[in-house]
């Protein structure tokens, strides 16, 4: 990766190539020291903005990835769609950008797209979500959370807190990293027997809402959901309360993310617990490109801090920076 960045430099920045002049590029379009205002050139594909988490993650990838920053920022939404990103991936390719990174829609589809990433020698950065490839050394690094992690966590807190409880899951996008894991770490806590029925909300408030209408129907007897996302979990809350029951205490809801609606909903009492998963990582997967450009060792993965909350008070929910 290292040759493939030298190659790219020209004749004349090969002979001056060093750390410095690495470090010196990275600074900024504005800086004059060093080897000048070589931007790294970056594609970045962001799977879309299906939720406020999303939103947030992609602000932080923005405000961090900047020319100030050192930077050539080409950022693309794919709309929740695999062949919107597929196509993103292979205009980077063509462009022969220095570092791709995306956060893929789903887990599988890859292989191919992957493949063709590798030959380019254009080294890959995975964001927030992972991928099940058959490609040798797929990526170079991944940065993100712990999403099973976060599915035993909310698991613990329901075994302890509503052990009865009678669980409609409401599942995110299937298939993708966060609905596989999340499923998996809360389902192995809390027991399949304990819930009564899933259906998938897309990670979005309108079919979170829609699915929630769905199983007040087929399963009268939940009393706990437990969403993949807030933005499901506030769907939810929607039809329960167009059902005449009180979310958080007839109909108790667990959620993952932390956004600041969540939270809010936790605040108000509607939301009983939510696992965060923290999107505002822009400055890490920023620091991983610059040492992904010069060629440095990376760790394989990243794990984004989380921390989880059965309350808040207003103060804290003011601080918070999404």
């Amino acid at each position: 990766m290292a040759g493939r960045n030298v190659r790219r430099a020209g004749a004349a920045a090969l002979a001056a190539l060093s750390l410095a002049a690495l470090s010196a590029c990275s600074s900024g379009s504005g800086s004059d020291e060093g080897s000048g205002d070589e931007l790294i050139s970056v594609g970045f594909s962001q799977l879309g903005a299906e939720s406020g988490w999303r939103t947030a993650n992609t602000e932080s990838v923005q405000a961090s990835l900047t020319e100030e920053a050192g930077f050539d920022l080409t950022f693309v939404d794919a709309q929740q769609k695999q062949e919107n990103q597929i196509k993103a991936l292979r205009d980077f390719i063509a462009q022969d950008v220095d570092v791709i990174a995306f956060s893929p829609v789903i887990e599988t589809g890859w292989d191919e797209v992957i493949e063709e990433i590798k030959d380019a020698e254009i080294p890959l950065v995975l964001v927030d979500r992972t991928v099940d490839t058959t490609v040798e050394d797929p990526y170079v690094t991944w940065i993100g959370a712990d999403f099973k992690q976060e599915g035993i966590t909310a698991g613990e807190w329901v075994k302890e807190n509503a052990p009865d409880a009678k669980i409609f899951e409401l599942q995110g996008t299937m298939g993708s990293g966060a609905q596989v894991d999340r499923e998996e770490g809360f389902d192995s806590v809390v027991g399949e027997e304990n819930i009564v029925g899933k259906a998938s909300g897309n990670f979005t408030r309108a079919e979170g809402k829609a699915a929630v209408e769905a199983a007040l129907q087929a399963y009268p007897e939940t009393n706990l959901i437990f969403a993949h996302n807030d933005d499901m979990g506030l769907g939810a809350i929607e039809a329960i309360e167009a059902a005449g029951k009180v979310p958080g205490v007839d109909i108790k809801i667990v959620t993952i993310d932390g956004v600041h609606d969540g939270l809010q909903a936790l605040l108000d009492g509607k939301f009983n617990y939510v696992v965060e998963c923290n999107p505002v990582f822009g400055d890490q997967i920023a620091d991983a490109i610059k040492k992904v450009y010069a060629g440095e060792e990376l760790p394989k993965e990243t794990i984004v801090v989380d921390q989880a909350f059965e309350s808040i008070t207003q103060e804290e929910l003011d601080a918070r920076l999404y």
